[in-house]
């Protein structure tokens, strides 16, 4: 198969965060498939460009002979305001239909993936006029998650956002959606449940295994012997760190406990000054690390977190850095309500912790730091689950499934024609 994929947070060489259709693009090479990504210029979480894409409206990069990558323009006012994200969501929506027209050559099949809701434009179009099938996925709640931050607050915007996103699910042949809460709220929507596949997120088994405490990573930063809470992602809005550095704050008398927030975001900056404002010597910020060096500071860590604001729509995400952290068979404290929960207890990986309770987050540290062997015992307990439900390549071999079966029915269409 041909494949055309549209996400505009593709990672480059090096670069840190979510490795989803990475990992995806490289095991359906494997298989035979070529595999074309159309991705933006600019880094999700830091909002910054790299010298090479800046003054060029396409770039094409090659990961393999059977990988292509289509670097196309997305505005530098990414990080800068709501209005300046949402230029640069148009920006990238223009500028990926370009190259997914004139310059990804021929396809059997497009797959554009959300965040942003925008892509989906792009994605029907070339499909449209290219005449293959279109599959849609969805890994955040959109415009929800918007709405519930308080970044999506115009009466129109958010009627507009509605009517695009029926758009786009009225006209994608497939959604996938990655976690099982997603799929209700689609079918509470009106989605035709034939329509709908789940492909989760999952675990990247070969990027990410159990390794030793006492690493480099521990020794360049000094560690020592300290029990390290750590955080590893995207420091925005919707994580919602400020309750990390409260707990830090809460946990100043137990010297020998240090947090820290590996990444990087719009609100890091804020962060780092209020741990400053208050004096903390237990956090510590580090900057966006290459996604082949995480497994490094995941294994120097003694327990991992996710936290994100509590909101209703964040009950129903899966965060990779969740699988990251099991496939290393670190213990998980999780302050995320709904799906995330259910996935740590029932793996036995850790503990739930309400979000945004800092009281609850400190008891959670205080019972893995006196208690070793139930360290242990977690981290073995998720790194089993993840090993036999959320294996990526296996993940990789069941979408592979879909998108033969979306382009087979399609051929089979077209012969009857």
């Amino acid at each position: 198969m041909r494949i055309l994929v549209i996400h505009q947070y593709y990672l480059g060489k090096d670069d840190s965060g979510g490795s989803r259709f990475n990992q995806f693009a490289k095991y359906w090479a494997a298989r035979g498939h070529r595999v074309t990504v159309i991705a933006g210029t600019v880094h999700y979480a830091t909002g910054k460009r790299d010298e090479r894409y800046k003054g060029r409206w396409i770039v094409e990069e090659r990961e393999s002979d059977k990988i292509k990558v289509l670097r196309t323009h997305v505005s530098a006012r990414y990080n800068k305001s709501f209005v300046g994200r949402l230029w640069a969501y148009i920006s990238f929506t223009i500028s990926s239909t370009w190259a997914g027209l004139f310059h990804s050559g021929s396809q059997d099949l497009v797959l554009a993936t959300s965040p942003p809701l925008l892509v989906g434009i792009a994605g029907y179009s070339i499909s449209k006029i290219k005449r293959v099938p279109f599959i849609f996925e969805v890994r955040d709640l959109w415009p929800e998650s918007a709405i519930d931050m308080g970044v999506l607050n115009n009466r129109l915007a958010i009627k507009l956002a509605y009517w695009l996103e029926r758009f786009i699910y009225r006209n994608a042949d497939k959604i996938n959606v990655l976690t099982p809460a997603f799929k209700e709220t689609l079918l509470r929507k009106g989605v035709a449940s034939n329509k709908i596949v789940m492909i989760p997120n999952g675990a990247d088994l070969d990027i990410f295994r159990p390794g030793a405490k006492e690493n480099r990573v521990r020794e360049k930063y000094g560690w020592d012997n300290r029990f390290v809470v750590m955080y590893i992602g995207a420091h925005g809005l919707a994580n919602h760190l400020i309750q990390l550095v409260e707990v830090a704050r809460e946990s100043r008398e137990h010297e020998d406990i240090l947090f820290v927030l590996v990444g990087d975001g719009m609100e890091k900056p804020k962060l780092a000054a209020r741990a400053k404002e208050y004096g903390l010597k237990n956090i510590q910020f580090i900057d966006s690390q290459p996604k082949g060096q995480m497994a490094d500071f995941v294994n120097a860590s003694d327990v991992c977190t996710a936290v994100l604001k509590k909101t209703d729509t964040f009950k129903t995400v899966y965060p990779n850095k969740v699988f990251d952290y099991m496939s290393c068979a670190k213990p998980v404290i999780i302050a995320i309500d709904g799906a995330a929960r259910r996935l740590i207890e029932d793996a036995r990986a850790g503990i739930y912790v309400a979000p945004e309770n800092i009281e609850g987050f400190k008891k959670a540290v205080l019972k893995l730091y006196n208690n070793p062997n139930l360290c242990t015992e977690y981290g073995q307990n998720g790194y089993e689950y993840v090993k036999k439900h959320f294996s990526r390549e296996s993940l990789a071999d069941q979408y592979e499934a879909v998108l033969r079966g979306m382009v087979g029915d399609a051929t089979a269409l077209k012969t009857a024609d």
